[in-house]
């Protein structure tokens, strides 16, 4: 009976309180282990597609762009007067009693069973062999791109793995090519799809939308990381450090530097950069004694004269401005993506520096060992054991008897303050961890020996004013070796330690 556009409004707000509730009872649930965390988190993604998708056609049915709800509205529930209304009621009443006399199934027919299936179906999520399951990443496509393009260079992946993140040691003239903004634009395509396998639930587009808000209010306060004003100046200076002369006395000293440093060197300063390396270094070096506004014409490069020329250059300098604002924008995207993956990135990394220490068969068995856990733990969340009173495993695996529960105590909690407030359950739990580590470990902080005169003693206080009166009582049969220890002279004559220190100062012994 969904025909109509009230009964197609109406089916879908109860579609909307089932989805919610049983999203809602999902996220309760708590998952048996990180698969089935993922799994989770899937389905409540689903299913909040679902909420939005039936949102979208609830608000096209209230826009009713086409009058069809207001029409219906008129037609069904308006009249001019209560005799009218009411037979249009009776009227409406007769045609669903004639649907269902027709459709005799449509009276059973209900979508909260299909609804239902959606917390029992398995999500089908893609992952590569590298990848296991989502615990490391798989960067061997961009591990490639970087170290057969421009501004790589040759390494181990593990190192590049280490170093993913540092693209500011990328050099200035290297980031506004083509094949940059590529990689790049690979990094983020792999980075959000990867993030979105592990973490459905994560809103990358409110991370993102944010992240371009406060980078526009960044690149114009020119403070974007590599990128502002500033920072290009400090860097260029880092660049080049043939640019103060006054370090240099002489030619042959400009010319170690090579040609390409000098070459940059005289193109900004917007002479000729040509010639020979001994040329070169020449004309860098008439600087030194004269200022750029005084030296010969002849030194600078032709510009060549064309219509428009500053109009042409305004243009490339805002396409050049436009291109480096989005190459800006994809590294602190890169970055923020980088963050949210940090414990990944450690995971892959060290898993990669592993991989270089095993031979083929062992990590062909530690690779079957993995999917041989992974089907174990599937197989124990088919075969969970029902235990609502809570009840500690036994040997077996297996709850252990109520009554054996309620013999030892079990249910009785004990708290010691020097274990840092730490339950321990059943008595006989309780009076055997005064021998245990954290006990013994909590005492040694206080500076008291863990021995039987502090057993049943679990307050610190307690335990302090105890450890006092043992030493005030031991202070009084105290060992004073300077009366009780005996020192014997070649006579035989027995003497205590004083006595016998005064008689040998004297010179009688």
């Amino acid at each position: 009976m969904a025909s109509t556009v009230l009964e197609a409004t109406r089916a879908a707000h109860e579609d909307l309180e089932r989805l919610e509730r049983l999203a809602v009872r999902e996220l309760q649930r708590d998952p048996a282990n990180a698969r089935d965390r993922l799994f989770q988190s899937h389905r409540v993604r689903h299913m909040l597609d679902l909420v939005v998708s039936t949102s979208d056609k609830l608000v096209e049915i209230y826009e009713d762009k086409d009058n069809a709800r207001k029409d219906e509205i008129n037609t069904h529930l308006t009249a001019p007067t209560q005799t009218l209304l009411f037979s249009k009621y009776y009227e409406r009443l007769k045609e669903i009693r004639d649907y269902h006399r027709r459709n005799p199934s449509a009276r059973f027919i209900s979508t909260t069973d299909d609804y239902e299936e959606l917390l029992k179906e398995e999500p089908v999520i893609e992952f590569t062999g590298e990848e296991a399951f989502g615990r490391y990443l798989d960067l061997h496509e961009l591990y490639n791109e970087f170290i057969n393009s421009k501004f790589g260079s040759p390494m181990e992946y593990s190192a590049y793995v280490g170093s993913f993140s540092q693209i500011e040691k990328i050099p200035q003239s290297h980031k506004t090519t083509r094949q940059y903004r590529e990689y790049l634009e690979h990094i983020l395509e792999y980075l959000t799809s990867f993030l979105y396998r592990i973490e459905p639930l994560q809103d990358i587009e409110k991370i993102f939308s944010k992240l371009e808000s406060e980078f526009e209010e960044r690149w114009m306060n020119e403070e974007v990381p590599g990128w502002g004003n500033k920072s290009t100046e400090k860097e260029s200076e880092a660049e080049d450090p043939e640019i103060d002369l006054d370090y240099y006395s002489t030619v042959e000293e400009l010319v170690e530097l090579g040609p390409e440093k000098l070459k940059q060197a005289l193109a900004a300063r917007g002479l000729k950069s040509g010639g020979t390396v001994q040329q070169r270094a020449e004309r860098l070096f008439l600087l030194k004694h004269t200022p750029l506004e005084q030296l010969d014409r002849k030194h600078f490069a032709k510009v060549p004269r064309t219509k428009d020329v500053s109009n042409t250059a305004s243009d490339g300098n805002n396409v050049k401005d436009d291109l480096k604002k989005e190459i800006a924008l994809m590294e602190v995207k890169m970055r923020r993506l980088c963050e949210l993956l940090d414990e990944v990135f450690v995971r892959t990394k060290e898993n990669a520096e592993k991989k270089l220490t095993l031979t083929y068969e062992e990590m062909e068995a530690e690779r079957e060992e993995e999917e041989v856990q992974a089907d174990t733990e599937s197989d124990d969340e088919e075969q969970q054991i029902y235990n609502p009173l809570k009840l500690p495993m036994g040997w077996d695996g297996k709850p252990i008897p109520y009554w054996l529960y309620k013999l030892h105590g079990l249910g009785q909690e004990f708290k010691c303050e020097i274990c840092g407030n730490h339950s321990y359950w059943g008595r006989r739990a309780y009076e055997r961890h005064f021998k245990e580590w954290r006990h013994q470990h909590g005492m040694r902080c206080l500076g008291i020996p863990n021995t039987k005169n502090f057993n049943e003693i679990t307050s610190i206080q307690e335990a302090k004013g105890l450890w006092e009166k043992i030493q005030a009582r031991q202070g009084l049969n105290k060992w004073r070796p300077d009366l009780e220890e005996e020192y014997e002279d070649q006579e035989g004559n027995i003497y205590n330690k004083k006595t016998y220190t005064d008689l040998q100062r004297q010179g009688l012994i």
